[in-house]
């Protein structure tokens, strides 16, 4: 079938991207509409494929697992989140995700994938943008992140800058 060999062209694209891809982006190289590429999405994880969808695009769980990675629990108001991402991309880190306990839901994760300034300030422009509530409003300013750097020291270092600043509650 035809939907078949499109799907499994859309795996071996995320699969074997760097980075995450748009649905736009995806949408252009297998010519079809962002729509069906929003539906082949739904199918394939459905059928157990492990994409994520971000902020940026879709990326394969295992394009996630390279670097070393630490979970940092950590607690501010809302104005304080672009000095918290900033802190962690000034230090090396990339913002995998944010992670909230919720008391009916249990685990809240959202997908993040901040690395640069530039992925921050696109965040921050969505956040202002959509005027949509973050998790961190849910548990009175604590959640987790999941960080990753190149290396264990660099983890170090973004945890002490986390702990100067006044975020850091502890690591997990």
């Amino acid at each position: 079938m035809i939907a078949d060999k499109r799907r499994e062209k859309l795996i071996k694209i995320v699969k074997e991207a760097l980075k995450p891809v748009s649905g736009s982006r995806l949408a252009e190289l297998l010519c079809v509409s962002r729509q069906v590429i929003v539906q082949d999405i739904a199918l394939l994880r459905a059928g157990g494929e492990d994409i994520f969808a971000t902020p940026q695009g879709y990326i394969y769980t295992t394009s996630l697992k390279s670097r070393p990675r630490k979970v940092f629990a950590v607690r501010h108001n809302p104005e304080q989140i672009k000095d918290e991402l900033q802190t962690v991309i000034d230090n090396g880190g990339k913002v995998l995700d944010v992670i909230v306990e919720h008391p009916l839901y249990g685990e809240l994760k959202g997908m993040l994938m901040i690395a640069s300034p530039t992925d921050l300030q696109d965040f921050m422009a969505k956040y202002r943008k959509t005027g949509a509530e973050p998790l961190l409003a849910l548990t009175r300013g604590i959640h987790l992140h999941t960080v990753e750097a190149d290396d264990e020291e660099s983890l170090s270092r973004i945890g002490q800058e986390l702990q100067k600043k006044g975020f850091l509650l502890d690591e997990v």
